[in-house]
């Protein structure tokens, strides 16, 4: 088939595009040019926030169209308009952050979504594919490591726990987050193109199990080489913080787990990385082969400040 990708050589892109090259697709990639692209793959050079650089994709025709790096109704809907629908499927990279607060874990794609969501623009594009007939099928990850991964998720803990500084947690460190490695989803978007009874549906796509912040800690230090008993945990309160802000602390500071049961069934897909080993692979294949740096720990300081 004939795919664009729009996106592919950062993060999710590249085991992606290798993917999608390995089972012989025909492949155009749309970037900012900024990283080199393989060998026998099309490449377009713009920012697609510039409707004068989607100038090239006007009248092209795919058979299918990846969108991995679209946060907004009008990002995808731009390049539709110039390259008309997809003959097979289009796929997107949305997001678990769609969905609304809950006492009731884990999520599955029928939970309600939250309109004032910063990933609600996601959720909009959703509803305007099935709106608009268009064939799609959408994954919505939790939060996505492994090499590459340019959000300060994992590399967050590595930082603090082979600096041997505290590792500040909300609480007692009780709540339940989920991570899922980027091969895996990459792993699911392209199976996805294969399996019709994929079509208009959506995902969620990460790791099977969650983790308490104490035991993503433990795994961490683990993934790193360290003694967990060795890493000193110290708690702040999270009360004065935005739950589901990420900034001295790198995830929301309430539980956020999916259920991954559907994706699992009807892609015949299991995560080939469970915890540990995604921590695993990122330390060695990234955190570790990057120069050495003193991180700012400036917001720790001001967190354990406030006590627990």
């Amino acid at each position: 088939m004939q795919i664009l990708v729009m996106g592919g050589t950062r993060f999710v892109g590249k085991p992606l595009v290798e993917q999608l090259l390995a089972a012989g697709h025909g492949l155009t990639l749309f970037t900012r040019g900024r990283n080199p692209v393989p060998a026998g793959v099309e490449h377009l050079v713009g920012d697609r926030s510039a409707p004068e650089d989607l100038a090239p994709l006007a009248g092209r025709r795919f058979a299918v169209i990846v969108d991995s790096s679209g946060r907004t109704l009008a990002d995808s809907r731009a390049v539709l308009e110039r390259t008309g629908a997809p003959e097979h499927r289009f796929v997107y990279v949305s997001s678990a952050g769609v969905y609304a607060d809950s006492e009731l874990w884990p999520l599955d794609e029928d939970s309600p979504t939250d309109p004032a969501s910063r990933h609600a623009g996601k959720a909009e594009t959703e509803t305007w594919l099935r709106q608009q007939g268009i064939p799609f099928t959408s994954f919505r990850p939790t939060y996505i490591v492994g090499p590459g991964n340019y959000n300060p998720v994992e590399r967050w803990f590595f930082d603090r726990i082979l600096h041997g500084r505290p590792v500040p947690l909300p609480g007692d460190g009780s709540t339940i987050t989920q991570l899922g490695h980027v091969r895996d989803l990459a792993t699911a978007m392209a199976r996805c193109i294969e399996v019709e009874a994929s079509a208009n549906r959506i995902y969620n796509c990460t790791g099977t199990k969650g983790v308490t912040f104490r035991g993503l800690v433990e795994a961490a230090a683990r993934a790193c080489g360290q003694d967990p008993a060795a890493v000193e945990v110290r708690s702040f309160d999270p009360g004065g913080l935005d739950k589901k802000a990420r900034k001295a602390f790198p995830l929301r500071l309430a539980h956020f787990l999916t259920d991954t049961t559907r994706v699992r069934r009807e892609l015949a897909w299991e995560p080939a990385f469970d915890l540990d080993a995604i921590l695993r692979d990122s330390y060695v294949h990234d955190y570790a082969l990057r120069a050495p740096v003193t991180p700012d720990f400036s917001t720790d300081d001001a967190l354990l400040a406030a006590g627990a």
